[in-house]
């Protein structure tokens, strides 16, 4: 990986340490279009919100399907928080399918995930992302910013699609809206693939976003968290956050499994 003239790479890791140290980390399990029957929602959301007793450090954000949010944020938990897959920008109106930002409101929805790789090869553009992230944290609910890249290449032109991705997804996203923003990276080869990303590989692109951000907004940028999501289980899960100097993870098939999610949890929390 090659990075500008510019890059003050040192000042970057130091700002990053500092700062992750300052907050506690973030797992984020998204359930995707799962479980197939409310019944087996409330068991493994139950099942999660009892292994998080003495879980100190980290935040615990499930992102179940739309139709499971009521019910499950219904249940009472300090340890647990809840959010969604997607969002509409708009408020109401003749969008059939979809949901309002406004609408999650009621269902004490802290986080929303944005720009998911799936929903982009399903045609979302940058633009709409954008105008997402623009609603949704205008709300004071947290957007989760998802980029990656389909492939790496030895020219380094996905650095330049990661860039633009991040650029175009945070316009006009103003300092005082920041502090609702999370970048999730998840490179798009990396997920449901047989090995994650390696945790060096998963620093010197966080570094590299890092610094994207810094441009943007200048070293109060440093407290954005930067998740990594892409084949985590319980075999990597601690080195890509240690090692990879992440704030946390977007963990996919393995936040369905109770036990594996619980464990990834725990081993997160240490750090």
């Amino acid at each position: 990986m090659s990075y500008p003239d510019s890059f003050n790479t040192v000042s970057i890791i130091y700002g990053t340490i500092f700062h992750m140290k300052k907050m506690k980390k973030l797992i984020i399990g998204n359930w995707k279009m799962n479980p197939t029957s409310l019944a087996e929602a409330k068991k493994l959301a139950g099942d999660i919100k009892k292994g998080l007793k003495m879980v100190k450090n980290t935040n615990v954000v499930m992102c179940p399907p739309f139709v499971y949010l009521g019910p499950l944020t219904s249940i009472p938990s300090n340890k647990l928080f809840f959010g969604a897959q997607n969002a509409s920008a708009e408020i109401s109106g003749s969008f059939t399918g979809e949901v309002s930002h406004v609408q999650l409101l009621d269902f004490k929805v802290s986080h929303v995930i944005l720009g998911h790789s799936e929903t982009r090869a399903r045609g979302e553009t940058d633009e709409g992302v954008n105008k997402k992230v623009r609603a949704v944290t205008y709300e004071g609910m947290t957007a989760v910013l998802c980029v990656g890249e389909s492939q790496r290449d030895k020219e380094g032109n996905y650095l330049h699609h990661l860039k633009n991705q991040i650029h175009k997804g945070l316009e006009d996203v103003s300092r005082k809206s920041l502090p609702h923003v999370v970048i999730a990276y998840e490179p798009v080869w990396a997920i449901g693939a047989k090995y994650a990303m390696t945790p060096s590989d998963v620093h010197e692109t966080s570094i590299f976003i890092r610094k994207i951000l810094r441009d943007m907004y200048g070293p109060v940028a440093d407290n954005i968290q930067i998740l990594y999501g892409g084949s985590v289980d319980i075999t990597n899960a601690l080195e890509i956050v240690r090692d990879g100097f992440v704030s946390g993870l977007l963990i996919g098939r393995e936040s369905l499994k109770a036990k594996n999610f619980l464990e990834i949890i725990r081993q997160v929390d240490t750090l």
